[in-house]
């Protein structure tokens, strides 16, 4: 009896425990081993690893900056060990990481398997590796293809996400990879395996000027969709807001998971949220953020 009570928990807790969001944003004001306590403390479940500092990308010049980050000083595995470490005290683990873009910029390419290998040493399942934005999807294919041997031998699934480029003729965005049910299909189809899944970025996929939307998405994707990336915006711009504070329609898209038995962790990426907090108030964002992961997940299990 007593082992089917411990089981029975022991599935609860697999079930339920879904809330998770990214630590960049965070670790820009208190460090990443601070953010991963302070992401327990608030009540997520899990964290995502984001690595944009293991390569500095200039958008301006297109190249990358010379960094004193651990992730980009030869300590990146050491770093990952050290925060699975810390959020397992805590009581929080990590399910997903993001590894640095644009992927078709040559010295952030050399860095993907170390992103990969960071991933499986923090403990998460998932690593989401961009696309590139204006490569064919067969372009795209070859470089997952190239990657996933050693991501399987690392434990690591790889996730493709849907991309934006932006017009400016028209002021708003426009095709990029994976950007429409069709392009993402493509992606998944070509490369063909199961440890090659989906990430649907819902601020993406509501931006006007695709001509698709989050629940088309979720109900094309189907089980190949294992990993998501929840925030905000107007619709229009891609503003990486706190979830309910701008326009996206939620309801649907939580309907259509549900629909679609989602069984992935719900994630939050409102990366832009917390400019507006400083070291000192930056825990009143944090736990702003665990409030509207906890009413996305509620909202799902009531569905």
């Amino acid at each position: 009896m007593d082992f089917i009570i411990s089981t029975i928990y022991a599935t609860y807790e697999v079930i339920s425990m879904k809330t998770s969001t990214e630590i960049a944003s965070a670790a820009k004001l208190i460090g990443e081993e601070r953010a991963v306590e302070a992401y327990a403390r608030a009540g997520f479940d899990a964290w995502d690893f984001s690595m944009f500092d293991m390569c500095c990308y200039d958008w301006e010049t297109k190249t990358v900056k010379p960094s004193a980050h651990p992730l980009a000083s030869g300590a990146a595995l050491t770093l990952a060990r050290r925060l699975k470490r810390i959020g397992l005290d805590n009581g929080i683990h990590c399910n997903q990481s993001h590894a640095p873009f644009p992927s078709d910029c040559p010295p952030i390419r050399d860095h993907l398997k170390l992103a990969i290998e960071c991933t499986a040493e923090a403990g998460g399942a998932i690593c989401v590796i961009h696309p590139a934005n204006l490569r064919s999807a067969q372009e795209n294919a070859d470089m997952y293809c190239e990657l996933l041997p050693f991501a399987k031998a690392c434990g690591v699934k790889i996730a493709t996400e849907n991309m934006w480029c932006w017009d400016n003729d028209k002021d708003q965005c426009c095709f990029a990879a994976c950007a429409t049910p069709q392009s993402f299909l493509e992606h998944l189809e070509l490369v063909n395996d199961p440890n090659f899944v989906a990430c649907l970025d819902l601020g993406h996929a509501e931006m006007r000027g695709l001509g698709t939307s989050a629940p088309e998405m979720i109900r094309a994707l189907g089980s190949h969709l294992q990993a998501l990336h929840i925030h905000d915006n107007d619709q229009w711009h891609d503003s990486h807001q706190i979830p309910f504070s701008m326009q996206i329609p939620f309801s649907p898209i939580i309907q259509a998971l549900k629909d679609m038995d989602y069984q992935g962790y719900f994630t939050l990426e409102a990366d832009q949220y917390l400019s507006a907090y400083t070291p000192e108030t930056i825990t009143q964002g944090i736990a702003k953020l665990a409030e509207a992961a906890h009413r996305f997940e509620d909202l799902f299990w009531k569905v």
